[in-house]
Parts: structure tokens; sequence; C-alpha cells
């Protein structure tokens, strides 16, 4: 990890610059790929699941056998911690349904919202390094609790043609409807243009590699939504004097082991407390079975010494981090100053994990600075919001004329008529 003490304004954006990836190549080898998919739809499917995943599907689709088969493969205690997280993110989630009120703008006009479920979504789930069934939980759940008509799950097999069995039961738990055995491109392209067996999709959700992040985001063109443009993986730690070092060097580690293309960030304001961290990281690293994912991840990742708190807090809403944990003694204050980040974790007992599992929020979030402008998953990202509006004759009179000079200003007549006609109506 690199140290930094004290750095200038003008080094900030060095300090916070992402891993860059030349994706040139990578997006025609996509743009290829999702052409041959929309073309050829299932088979297409297949025959980059062999070049790929190095497996020969006879069918794409998970049969209710191979979800029973599942329920017996899974541990009690797993299956227990499954329906534990699936509780709370429901919990959460549920606790954001809209309330529409009908509002009066003026004598004679109402107008008013609904919201209205995405008819049917689709879910990516990564199973390459990691299987993650708890992104399965992420998803599905707000999906079914926002009245999605339709789940569509997408994840790739095995080389024997099997699905992670704890992304299967987390998929039972959580209502999904349809699942594909289709991983990369492939699987973004199903959803997006729907073949045989996959069903089109309206929006696209999860993560992915570089790869599966450029499919969602040609596809988001003209064929389907995605929830976010996103990156590799990040957190940010604001530690003080008074945090455990040990503690924040867990937190490093459990994001850098994500990828070698994550990123990890800690800004202090303790020189004491940098290299304690330095040296718990360092010897906590020797002991994961992912040490060599997580020793890549460290050299693009910065310990930072800053004079003091407000810095800090500036310095972490410039990077914008996908994930803050705030390991400091006043951190409630601290956390009101948050205007830039993904998902915030405060005090020393709430680590990054909690919300990746089990907390209840959604760990589906913003990463590579787009935190700046966009929200992690939640129940609005599965709903449309529909506006109404109503006028009586009263209306008519209250805003007709203001109508009228406004679309005669823009020049356009027929904007002006649609209104004019219904004044002439009521004299």
């Amino acid at each position: 990890m690199n140290i930094i003490k004290n750095p200038s304004r003008s080094d900030w954006a060095k300090i916070i610059e992402r891993p860059h990836l030349d994706i040139s190549q990578l997006n025609s080898t996509v743009s290829s790929v999702l052409a041959d998919v929309k073309s050829r739809g299932d088979e297409a499917v297949k025959e980059y699941e062999e070049k790929f995943d190095h497996v020969n599907l006879s069918s794409i689709a998970v049969t209710e056998e191979e979800m029973k088969e599942a329920e017996t493969l899974v541990s009690e205690d797993l299956e227990q911690a499954i329906r534990l997280a699936h509780f709370n993110i429901k919990k959460f989630h549920e606790s954001q349904r809209f309330k529409g009120e009908k509002v009066e703008t003026g004598p004679g006009i109402t107008c008013w919202q609904k919201s209205v479920a995405i008819e049917r979504v689709g879910l990516y789930i990564p199973g390459g390094t990691a299987p993650l069934f708890s992104t399965v939980l992420m998803l599905a759940t707000p999906a079914k609790i926002a009245g999605c008509k339709e789940i569509v799950l997408c994840t790739p097999p095995n080389r024997e043609g099997k699905v992670n069995p704890a992304i299967l039961v987390a998929a039972k738990t959580a209502g999904v409807s349809k699942i594909f055995k289709a991983g990369g491109v492939q699987a973004i392209g199903a959803m997006a243009y729907g073949t045989a067996s996959v069903p089109k999709v309206f929006k696209i959700f999860g993560p992915g590699n570089q790869y599966v992040m450029a499919a969602k985001q040609q596809v988001s063109l003209h064929d389907a939504a995605i929830d976010m443009p996103a990156g590799p993986s990040e957190v940010c730690v604001i530690a003080d004097e008074t945090a455990n070092a040990e503690f924040v060097a867990a937190d490093l580690l459990s994001q850098a082991e994500h990828g070698i293309d994550s990123q990890v960030l800690l800004i202090t304001t303790s020189e004491d407390m940098l290299f304690q961290v330095k040296a718990e990281v360092e010897r906590q690293l020797e002991l994961l079975p992912r040490k060599e994912i997580a020793a890549r991840t460290l050299e693009n990742s910065q310990l930072v010494l800053v004079e003091n708190e407000n810095e800090a807090i500036e310095l972490s809403n410039f990077y914008a981090p996908e994930h803050l944990i705030l390991q400091t003694k006043n951190f409630e204050q601290m956390a009101e100053q948050v205007v830039n980040a993904g998902s915030v974790f405060l005090g020393k007992y709430a680590c990054e994990s909690a919300g990746d599992y089990a907390s209840g929020t959604n760990h589906t979030l913003p990463t590579h600075g787009y935190a700046t402008a966009y929200s992690g998953v939640n129940l609005d990202s599965y709903c449309r919001k529909i506006t109404f509006q109503h006028l009586t004759e009263e209306g008519v009179h209250h805003i007709g004329h203001a109508v009228e000079l406004m679309a005669e200003a823009e020049q356009l007549d027929a904007h002006k008529n649609a209104m004019t006609v219904r004044i002439k109506s009521l004299k």
C-alpha cells in the first residue's frame, strides 16, 4: 500500500484515481458477442457457455429437479443464515414503499404520482471467483416487494453444468421466477434481447467483470435499462486515534479480496494509526486464502494521513466511495457531512460485511465515483413513477391563458391551440 502524508489539495485527484483498463478491444469483443446472441438466441448462448465457461449444455434453464437437489446440498446453518438475511433485507426495503398524495396545485388542478413496478426485470449473478448468492437476495427481494411480475436470473454454471446450490436456494427464498445457466456477455444479451428460453426484460441489474459492465452499458443504449454504470468495488475507511487497527485492516482486506481491480483507501488523522493499520494489513494478509488477489489490489491502494477530520471527510467526498466506514469517536457528526458515498458504516462494529450480507441495506452500489450522481439499488429501482393530472373548468380558467402565452412564446402554435379550443368551449 502507498503511504501519503499530508497531501496538498492539488494532489487529491491523483490519490483517488481508480485503476484504468484499456477497453477499446473489449468493447469490440462485447459488441460481437451481443450481436451473435441477438441473431441466434439460445444456440449462441450455449456456444459461448462452452467457449467461456467450458460446459456443454443441452438446455440453459434450471429445472425443478435441480432446485430440489440444491436444497439438499446447502447446510441447514447456511440456509438459516440466508433466511435471516432475507428477512432483514425485506424489512428494510418494505419501509421504502412510495406513498403518493394528490396535490391541488391550483384551483381546479389536481396532480399526483403512482408507483408502478417494472413488469420484467433481469438479474445477473456472477459465479466466477466467488458465487455471489448474497447478491441474489439483494436484487430479487426488492423486486418481489415492488411487484415485478417476472424476475429472471442468469448465472454461469460450473463445468458440470450445475449452478451453485446456495444461489438456487437464495433465488427460491427471494422469489425469483426463472433461472438460466448463462454467464458473461451472453447472459446480458439474452436478457436484453430475449431468446426462445430467456424472456426479454426491461431492466437489468447486477454486478460483473469488465465484460459484463461493458455489455450492460451497450444494451442500455437501445434495448434495456440498467441499474447503474459501475466499475470495480471499493472501500474508504476514515479512522482517528481511537480506531481499532485490527478492525480497520480487516475491513480493508475484506474489500481487497474481491478482485485485483478493486481499490481500498484509508484516510486517517493519526500517523500512529496509519502504521498500526499497515502492520495489521500485512499480518492478516498472510492468513487469507485469497492472499494473491488481495495483495494485487493493495498495489492500487493508499494510506493517507491528513491534518484533521474536516480534511478527511472532504477528501472522502471528493473520492465518492462505494463503501465508507467511519471509525472515529464522533462518527455521528461526521456522518452528517457525508454527501458522496454509496453506503456508510458507522462506528467500529459496523463492518462493510454486515451490509454486504445481513444488516438489511442493499450492497449493489455505485462505484468508480458514480456515487456523486447515483444511488444504490433500492425499492424505487424497480418502479416507475407515472404522473397524473386532472383539470376542471376552473383549472382551465386558472392556467389556460398562461399556457397560451408560453406556447406562443416558444412558437408552438399547436400547443397553444390545444388550450385555446378548451377556453373557447367554456365561453
